[in-house]
This record gives structure tokens, C-alpha cells and sequence, in this order.
């Protein structure tokens, strides 16, 4: 089936507001080149649990899209629309799984030697959306906060190194109830701003005492969904025929249900948590990766104006078998390699933050738990330099986000 022969009813089968979008939208979907609609549905077919801002950025691009004039939209999908298709694709039921249509229309365009006018076109169109578009001004300036050393008593290596350069390394900064400051002046954001999914706090072990307002993904309160998913996934290995591209499929389909995790009745948050495990690589087994993965995506798909992330201790590595098994002993710890992956994490913490909107007069502070360590990136502070003020984190915090 083309593009051009789609019904109302073809939709039966999506959540209520992503077939009401579909529908309303039936005229422009029609007019798409088959190339590109099935990845347009694969994020539609998901309207119903995404966070606000990835449902502004699908509503406006369908408005951009509706205002086109018949000439504008054939430029915008030229590039597209040349590119072949095969007719084992257009036989897939890319209405209903538009995923699977995507994984194979990305092999068949590698195999046929079409790539790269994909990514071109692809990007093409992006930049033509993003100008469209335009950027709404942010509330406040975003905010994101690291937390990095859990559990570490002394370290003597130079921690921050890859963000010296761009902010200010503060050697005097007073710890004490330093977790209780941080996370009182993101909910103090929060009051101001009481968006949905806004304000998040993220903690690779277990969460401390916070604000309700903030959206909170806890390693250690995921335990349970944690060993259910590694049991499915070690069931699976074992099923003949089952190889890595498998049990991706597999790994996919799952629902929240599938791991017995739809009870706290915030069914976007509970599908963003099993995607950070479905689709994040080592999110299952190792604290550290869950934490920095969990920055990325609440960034890329949130975009939330205050992230703070916890990093805690990860468990050593071990053969993969053994981390993939559930019910085992308590793992050993590894304290120093934690702080290697949680300082590396918070710098590219920083990196995805920087790609959002508004990153110009963005900030973001790193600091070494329990310790005098700190850095932070802000307009109003100087790069690369050292300062000695005496202050709290709360005082930090105010210094760069006023």
C-alpha cells in the first residue's frame, strides 16, 4: 500500500490522540513519499505516551507541514520522494509497525546505495523544520546538575578536566548538606514552574528525600522491573534461532506489563523508564551507564529546565552471563572506576544539555559528593579559571542560574 490510498480506518488501531492526529492530518499524510511517512508514524503511533515537549514538536511539525502550499511540499520532499522502494517494503504493514518497516527500509538503502542521499535528504528537511519552527523563549534558564564521587572517601586525580575549559573550578565550595541544597533549589525552580515533566531528579542508587514536584527515575526503585527484564532476556537467549537482532525486535515490543510495571499509573513515565532499559546499552547491569543514559534521554525527550543526576557506585565488571543473571549476591562495588564513569558522564551531561534550545544562557554545575570540588559553566562566570569563594551549594546554584 502507498501513502496515497490510506483511510481514517487504516488507524483503527493507534491510541486515541495519535489516530485524532492522524486523521486530522489524513490530507498531508496522503501527499508523503513512503520513504519517509513510516518514520513520521513510528513517533506518531507513540503521541499518547510522550512527554509535552516531544508532542509540541509532532504537533508543530504537522502544522508546518498543513500550511505548505502543493509546490512548497513537493520541494520539501523531492529529495524523498526519488528515492526507490522496494515492493517486499511496501507489502509491510508500515501502518501498524512503522518500527519494522524502519529497520528494513534502512538496510534495503544501504544495500541499494542510497544512504547517503537518505541522511542528506533527512537532514535537508530537518533544517528546513527547525527554520519553520523557530524557538518559543524558555521560562527560566535551564539548569542541569551532576553529582559524582558517592561513597568515595579521597581522590587524588584532577576531576572536571574535559569542562574546565568552559566554566569555573571552584576549590572551596562547603559540602555539608550539600545533596539537601541542590535538590532544594530545583524544587524551589519546580514551585516557580510547576510544568509537567519540567524539573527531574535522577538517581543511580537510591533516591533521596525530594520534592513531589519533581519527576523522579530511580536505579534502586526499579529493582524489580530490573530483574524481570534481565529473566525475559536470558529466557530469550535461550529460544532457538534467537540472535541479536532478534531479540532487539523482541526487546521492543515489550510494554510496561511485560515486566510488571504499570502500577504507578503515569503510563509516559513507566514507558520512558523500559526504554531506558530496552534500548540503552549496559542500563541494566551497571549503575553508572543507567545514570548518564537516563540524562540523555530525559534531555533529548523532556527537555526539561532543571536536571539534577546522581551518580552512585556501579558493580564490577564480571563475565557477561553473570551479569545478566538475577538473584545473584550482592555484587562488589567499584568506588574509584564509578567516579572515572560518573565524571565522564557529567561532562557529556553537559554536551546534551548544550544541544536544547536556550544553551546559550544555560548552567550547569558538577560536584564531587562530600567534598570542596566543583565546577560550574555559566554566562555570567569566566572559562577556564579557579576560584576559592567560600560557599554552599545553594549559594552556587543562585550564583549561576541569577
Amino acid at each position: 500500500m502507498l501513502p496515497i490510498h490510506l483511510q481514517a480506518e487504516h488507524f483503527a488501531g493507534y491510541p486515541p490522540e495519535a489516530r485524532k492526529l492522524i486523521v486530522a492530518n489524513l490530507a498531508v499524510v496522503r501527499q508523503m513519499p513512503i520513504s519517509f511517512l513510516p518514520n513520521l508514524l513510528k513517533e506518531i503511533i507513540d503521541y499518547d505516551y510522550k512527554f509535552p515537549a516531544e508532542r509540541v514538536a509532532i504537533d508543530g511539525e504537522m502544522s508546518v507541514l498543513s500550511s505548505l502550499s502543493l509546490a512548497q511540499f513537493k520541494d520539501w520532499f523531492q529529495e524523498l520522494a526519488q528515492l526507490s522502494c522496494s515492493s517486499t517494503l511496501e507489502s509491510v504493514d508500515w501502518v501498524n509497525a512503522p518500527g519494522l518497516f524502519v529497520e528494513q527500509e534502512s538496510a534495503y538503502l544501504w544495500t541499494t546505495h542510497q544512504q547517503d542521499a537518505f541522511r542528506k535528504a533527512a537532514i535537508d528537511y530537518g533544517e528546513r523544520l527547525r527554520s519553520a519552527l523557530g524557538n518559543e523563549p524558555l521560562p527560566m534558564r535551564r539548569l542541569g546538575i551532576a553529582i559524582i564521587g558517592q561513597g568515595i572517601a579521597s581522590h587524588d586525580a584532577p576531576l572536571f578536566r574535559n569542562l574546565r575549559r568552559h566554566g569555573t573550578y571552584f576549590d572551596q565550595v562547603k559540602p555539608e548538606n550539600g545533596l539537601d541544597l541542590l535538590l532544594a533549589a530545583v524544587a524551589s525552580r519546580a514551585k516557580a514552574h510547576p510544568l509537567p515533566y519540567a524539573h527531574w531528579y535522577v538517581d543511580g542508587g537510591d533516591a533521596a528525600v525530594h520534592s513531589s514536584l519533581l519527576t523522579c527515575v530511580s536505579y534502586a526503585a526499579l529493582e524489580p522491573m530490573r530483574d524481570a527484564l534481565l529473566k525475559n532476556i536470558d529466557a530469550e537467549i535461550g529460544r532457538p534461532g534467537m540472535g541479536p537482532e532478534e531479540l532487539r525486535s523482541h526487546m521492543a515490543r515489550l510494554s510496561p506489563s511485560d515486566v510488571g510495571m504499570d502500577r504507578n499509573g503515569d503510563v509516559v513515565l513507566d514507558r520512558f523508564q523500559l526504554k531506558l532499559f530496552t534500548e540503552g546499552s549496559g542500563t541494566q547491569i551497571f549503575s553508572t551507564t543507567f545514570a548518564q543514559w537516563t540524562a540523555r534521554e530525559a534531555l533529548r525527550r523532556a527537555q526539561p529546565l532543571s536536571l539534577v543526576v546522581r551518580f552512585a557506585p556501579r558493580q564490577r565488571q564480571r563475565p557477561m552471563n553473570e551479569l545478566l543473571s538475577s538473584g545473584l549476591t550482592r555484587p562488589d562495588l567499584d568506588f574509584d572506576g564509578s567516579l572515572v564513569d560518573a565524571d565522564m558522564g557529567a561532562y557529556y551531561h553537559w554536551i546534551n544539555q548544550q544541544r536544547l534550545p536556550g544553551s546559550d544562557q544555560s548552567s550547569f554545575l558538577v560536584w564531587f559528593e562530600g567534598h570542596n570540588q566543583a565546577l560550574a559553566v555559566a554566562p555570567t562566570l569566566p572559562r577556564g579559571t579557579t576560584s576559592s569563594s567560600s560557599m554552599d551549594l545553594g549559594a552556587l546554584v543562585a550564583l549561576i542560574t541569577s
